[in-house]
């Protein structure tokens, strides 16, 4: 039976390759190379200063690249990149042979956070540019990224009262044993040690409830100290940071992202906020889950000029009606009048006198006296002394301004998961990005973050436009951009040509007869 047979190792080759001849003309990592070479790093906030004393550091761009091609191929440690950079060929070429070591690499991605961000948005300019973003429709979530910090190192002060109550409990037993042992040296020295050992786990335990009270946090973390013990889903909880995004609706392409350890009901006011200023108008419809369903954020909204559809919760149990259909949501609002109407045609009315709320903003009370002889007031409400009363928050007519929206366009609103739940099924399921690799800040975690963002956005625009295509176009959207580094522009340009000309060409004569056209014409610029 014959098999294929590889070559010989020893074999001599008859034409000698350069790296560049490795490479094939429409590998990506030829993409990546031209993507970097347009960025004006320094602008984006990229450590550009060479120190005089020392040895020679590597070129942030470098790492950039190294970085986006390790995320696009699902590689983020930095020992990884590290090894990679030794064996993979497409490596050695992107980063002409250089081989940074792991501390480069990591420290690299912790001290630029900022200057990430700002690549990412090179990434939305460049999906602009062809036309990928509609600006029409956008969808916003927020998703849960396990942080380095186990459910075990996260405090809160239930949680730290309970354990020094266990240690209150062993000192007392210990002390006890301690004082009825009478002749054996060894037992008590054991006795010793665990309560020396117990004394130091309570000032341990101390520590973290004195923090908490100096910053008026409800939790506290030791590894990651920024992380936060949050529900993922359903009743599964983990200590992670919520990452929100806001999703173009056209070809599901991320325009922002912002790395919190906040829950979602006070993020939709800021991003749309960022949103108007990426998309440049507030002409746009934004779609949001119930999670999202404040009353003050829809205020922001609304003077941001921005129609939201922000999904509709269920009244809990504890503000329900005996009868389902005297539910609250079923009391109709009348802005001229400012009345409400109960089910049972009883219009409800107020004193004027606004209240102060402990969360959420001011409101007013809606009543009427018609409750007491009302033949529907025990299906209404359970109160034996007052009757029904409706609290009316300053924000409510934004509330119901969405609910209309909400029940007049069903069909639109059923989108928001298919859009904006694109590229997390793509970056946590498909890729395994479910947590954040570096700790200690929010800042660091952004710069993980965004890195994974880069890679998808840049992932989504080669499979929609073709890798060969997308190459042949790009030349003509770096030499519209505006740069000092016009040498590295141009040469990345003949680069891109020479490789999109390649696609039809097969013959090794004119592929060295272009290598040689796009030297000259290199050392001409």
């Amino acid at each position: 039976m014959k098999y294929i047979q590889g070559q010989n190792r020893s074999q001599i080759q008859l034409f000698t390759l350069t790296l560049d001849d490795a490479i094939e003309p429409d590998n990506e990592v030829r993409l990546i190379d031209a993507f970097v070479s347009h960025l004006q790093l320094e602008e984006l906030g990229f450590d550009m200063q060479v120190g005089e004393n020392g040895g020679p550091c590597y070129h942030p761009g470098d790492l950039l690249r190294l970085f986006i091609y390790g995320y696009l191929n699902r590689i983020r440690s930095s020992r990884s990149l590290e090894k990679e950079c030794m064996r993979n060929v497409e490596l050695m070429w992107l980063l002409r042979q250089l081989k940074p070591d792991h501390n480069t690499i990591a420290n690299f991605r912790r001290d630029n956070p900022k200057a990430i961000q700002r690549v990412f948005k090179e990434t939305v300019r460049v999906a602009k540019y062809f036309d990928l973003i509609g600006g029409q429709l956008l969808a916003g979530d927020g998703t849960k990224l396990m942080a380095q910090n186990s459910k075990k190192n996260n405090f809160n002060r239930k949680k730290i009262d309970r354990h020094l109550q266990y240690i209150e409990n062993k000192l007392d037993e210990y002390n006890q044993a301690l004082a009825q042992e009478d002749g054996d040296s060894t037992r008590k020295t054991e006795l010793k040690d665990e309560i020396k050992k117990q004394k130091q786990r309570k000032e341990k335990y101390h520590k973290l409830e004195a923090e908490l009270k100096e910053t008026g946090a409800k939790q506290v973390s030791t590894s990651d100290p920024e992380s936060r013990h949050m529900i993922t889903r359903n009743n599964i909880t983990e200590v992670a940071y919520n990452v929100q995004t806001t999703v173009d609706a056209k070809h599901n392409l991320p325009i922002d992202y912002q790395v919190t350890n906040q829950n979602d009901s006070k993020a939709m006011g800021k991003m749309l906020t960022r949103a108007v200023h990426i998309i440049g108008h507030n002409n746009f419809t934004a779609l949001y889950d119930k999670g999202y369903h404040t009353g003050s954020e829809f205020a922001i909204a609304a003077n941001l000029g921005v129609d939201v559809m922000v999904a509709i919760p269920a009244t809990p149990k504890n503000s329900q009606a005996p009868d389902p259909a005297f539910n609250v949501e079923h009391f109709k609002y009348d802005a001229e009048q400012h009345t409400y109407t109960c089910p049972a045609g009883q219009v409800l009315t107020t004193n004027g006198r606004w209240h102060k709320a402990v969360r959420g903003g001011d409101f007013q009370l809606f009543r009427t006296p018609a409750c007491k002889g009302c033949t529907s007031r025990a299906k209404c409400t359970s109160a034996k002394v007052n009757g029904r009363i409706i609290r009316h928050a300053a924000e409510n007519v934004y509330v119901v301004a969405n609910k209309k929206r909400v029940e007049a366009n069903p069909k639109l609103y059923k989108r928001r998961q298919a859009i904006v739940e694109h590229p997390y099924g793509t970056i946590k399921r498909q890729w395994g990005f479910n947590y954040i690799t570096t700790k200690q800040t929010i800042k660091r975690a952004s710069a993980d973050v965004g890195l994974i963002i880069i890679a998808y956005n840049l992932r989504r625009i080669i499979n929609i436009l073709g890798i060969v295509s997308l190459m042949g176009t790009l030349v003509r959207f770096i030499s519209l951009l505006k740069g000092k580094n016009t040498l590295t522009n141009t040469t990345c340009s003949l680069k891109l040509i020479a490789a999109y000309l390649l696609r039809n060409i097969n013959v090794f004569y004119c592929y060295r007869k272009l290598n040689l056209f796009l030297k000259m014409n290199a050392v001409a610029c």
